[in-house]
């Protein structure tokens, strides 16, 4: 694990095999908890304060939802996730999320806005420290609720499914830079548009906001769709005397960047 992670005593709000099961995925996602890498359970229940057991019993639920696999004897190596499985996430997100939010956005009770407020602003105070276990947790939490106001839960689980397979592994980066804190923000933008039942702009922002997932989040550039190729390296230029038309030969202007 790097240098910077930040395991934090576990509460007991919920069972404490679930809440290390989270925070192992936020481990994960966050990429505090390296691919490829194999953790015993006797390090990671140091990290967590707690005892081998329900780290091993967590770590049994990963490695049945695919996020690890169990090396005998050894521990449990981290699953490698591929770029083309990533943009594969990162476009059913697209497709579901930014248009479930735009449908939620009148739904959501005026009695519960200071509560998702109270969740965003937990998201920029861990972005801001640099925590970034807790700050993927806490966004989870904030988008599965907001999604819960569908009143679907098969899409909620679906959504929290597609999350797990996602890394972000330029997290760490955004951090040093403060840059995390300003993606962290967004979420206090879409409780603006959601307290004042902007259903389009909730939606426009949406798609902005999961385009980071394979944009900057993940240590890349955002000027592509998260689902699309990147550009070629080269643009090829025109073997006729003459000058090429306008734009020949570039890559498609890219649409407007997704979010998570």
């Amino acid at each position: 694990m790097t240098s910077r992670s930040n395991f934090t005593l576990l509460t007991k709000r919920e069972s404490l095999r679930e809440t290390v099961a989270h925070a192992l995925r936020a481990a994960i996602i966050s990429g505090e908890m390296e691919p490829g890498v194999v953790y015993s359970a006797p390090t990671l229940s140091a990290r967590f304060g707690v005892s081998a057991t329900p780290v091993r019993e967590a770590m049994l639920d990963l490695v049945r939802e695919g996020m690890v696999t169990s090396v005998p004897n050894k521990g449990f190596r981290v699953t490698e996730v591929s770029e083309a499985d990533l943009d594969h996430i990162t476009e059913l997100r697209l497709l579901i999320e930014p248009p479930t939010i735009r449908r939620v956005v009148p739904l959501v009770p005026r009695a519960d806005f200071a509560g998702l407020r109270r969740l965003a602003d937990e998201i920029v105070d861990f972005a801001e420290a640099g925590d970034l276990v807790r700050y993927t947790e806490a966004d989870r939490l904030f988008h599965l609720e907001l999604l819960g106001y569908s009143g679907n839960p098969r899409l909620v689980e679906t959504i929290s499914r597609l999350r797990s397979g996602t890394r972000l592994l330029g997290l760490a980066a955004l951090a040093g830079t403060g840059e995390l804190r300003e993606s962290a923000e967004e979420h206090l933008l879409l409780m603006d548009l959601v307290q004042t039942r902007d259903e389009q702009g909730a939606f426009a922002l949406m798609n902005r906001h999961i385009g980071h997932v394979r944009g900057k989040w993940a240590g890349a550039a955002e000027e592509r769709r998260a689902h699309e190729p990147a550009p070629p390296a080269t643009v090829p230029q025109p073997t006729a005397p003459e000058a090429a038309a306008p734009g020949a030969g570039l890559p498609a202007s890219p649409g407007p960047a997704g979010c998570g």
